[in-house]
């Protein structure tokens, strides 16, 4: 199964559900939007711990190492009863769309990487990286309406991924192939062409034009994907544009990257001294018209949530849910 296997590794806001669709438009690739399979198994803590779960996760890590000490193959032992797990699900949604390959694209297995790799070492992994300062953008405008601070509050993003990333792709211990999304909306049928290439596939011209080929949509991935039909080029510079005519949202952006680590930022494939001069470039010029935050479907029920959301542990709003909840686990109690 590991041979048949591709994961498509990126941060949130990279562009990965774009390039999913597109590799998903090959005769050969089949997909599903973000199974989040590997992360449950992941946080049962025998590689990692986990910060947040629904159970004792240090009690549960510290068991589970003691029982695989004590099997005769040790953690190889472990890794095969997980491979069992998701080989069964993988090999058995793959029958069902009777292709070749299966792609599994969830952005959070970035933060898993070294127990993904140890999973399936035989996998082909694609590494998606975008301008670390447009992704920051990116996710506060889609997710937090455009509230910068906010946004790195609730999860600084670069912080977790940033790193994650440029360990896997310095170690260099799996088979992957690097792309830059700059590069892929920039020159979008040579580095298709390339990634087919990788995964040792013919190359399907077509693929490019991902909107003209039928995808599945369900709750997870970039909702705004479908208002193009094929990479473009016309987002590339928002990010700095925006930062450039809001001084607050430059100097969060400026707190946040300077932590970061110039040689993780080189590993994504940028440099951390030029980080900040596409702002610069941007800073002479009268920011356009037409830019500003919309709304959309999506972005008004991430509003609503948001506003719920807001002190929810100490108002009478949480306290009448955590009521809710109780009685809820009471009736389905088995």
């Amino acid at each position: 199964m590991q041979t048949q296997l591709i994961f498509l590794i990126g941060p949130p806001r990279s562009g990965s559900t774009m390039l999913q669709r597109m590799l998903a438009s090959h005769s050969d690739i089949a997909t599903h939007p973000e199974p989040h399979i590997i992360t449950p198994l992941a946080h049962l803590g025998y590689f990692h711990n986990v910060d947040q779960a629904p159970y004792d996760h240090i009690n549960a890590a510290e068991a589970i190492r003691e029982f695989v000490s004590d099997l005769p193959g040790g953690e190889n032992d472990y890794l095969d009863a997980c491979r069992a797990y998701t080989d069964t699900l993988y090999r058995r949604m793959l029958q069902s769309k009777k292709q070749k390959l299966f792609l599994d694209k969830t952005p959070a297995y970035a933060l898993v990487l070294s127990y993904l790799s140890r999973l399936y070492p035989q996998a082909k992994y694609i590494v998606l990286t975008r301008h670390p300062l447009a992704v920051l953008s990116s996710y506060a405008n889609s997710f937090f309406e455009g509230d910068t601070q906010q946004a790195v509050d609730f999860n600084n993003i670069l912080a977790r991924y940033l790193p994650a990333m440029a360990r896997f792709l310095t170690q260099k211990q799996v088979p992957f192939f690097h792309l830059r999304y700059e590069d892929l909306v920039s020159d979008p049928d040579r580095k298709l062409a390339q990634v087919f290439s990788f995964l040792g596939l013919e190359h399907q011209a077509a693929a490019v034009d991902y909107g003209k080929h039928s995808h599945q949509d369900k709750s997870y991935g970039d909702p705004k994907v479908k208002q193009h039909g094929r990479p473009t080029t016309a987002g590339l510079g928002k990010w700095a544009e925006e930062l450039a005519a809001n001084q607050p949202k430059l100097a969060i952006a400026k707190k946040v990257a300077a932590p970061l680590a110039a040689e993780d930022i080189a590993a994504w494939g940028y440099d951390k001294e030029k980080l900040f001069d596409p702002v610069a470039q941007a800073a002479a010029q009268a920011l356009p018209a037409e830019w500003k935050w919309r709304a959309n479907k999506y972005r008004l029920k991430r509003k609503v949530f948001l506003g719920l959301r807001k002190n929810i542990h100490h108002n009478r709003l949480g306290k009448m849910v955590r009521r809710v909840r109780y009685y809820c686990d009471v009736l389905l109690r088995d």
